[in-house]
């Protein structure tokens, strides 16, 4: 299998780990890989009240799945959720942006609020 085919199905499993958690505290799935011009939303969640936006990253360790995020991710994150909060809310529903980072082993390790957006 090909390195590059290979990350594609990590990245799956890795997504999967992440929704399994959310599900298990009661959130709903909004969607999976969310896709605009802007960029891509690994997970949109409905969580007590709130949209939650997650980013997903799996490497060896936890990490190294952190620093794998770099500035300019973050910023197309941020413009697809913006997009996103524009097509499909009235802008009224409160929302934050965690992240997941998941190791080799498959344990998933949360940072709920990982980035903020205000100006």
């Amino acid at each position: 299998m090909s390195r590059g085919r290979g990350a594609h199905f990590s990245g799956i499993a890795a997504e999967e780990i992440a929704e399994r958690l959310y599900r298990a505290e009661g959130a709903e799935l909004v969607a999976r890989r969310w896709r605009c011009p802007e960029g891509e939303i690994d997970l949109i969640l409905r969580s007590g009240g709130w949209l939650v936006f997650v980013e997903v990253k799996a490497r060896r360790g936890h990490g190294e799945a952190a620093a794998a995020i770099s500035r300019a991710q973050w910023r197309r994150i941020g413009a697809a959720a913006s997009r996103y909060l524009a097509e499909a809310t009235d802008g009224s529903v409160p929302c934050r942006f965690d992240v997941v980072l998941v190791d080799r082993g498959g344990v998933a390790e949360r940072i709920e609020n990982a980035a903020s957006f205000d100006a």
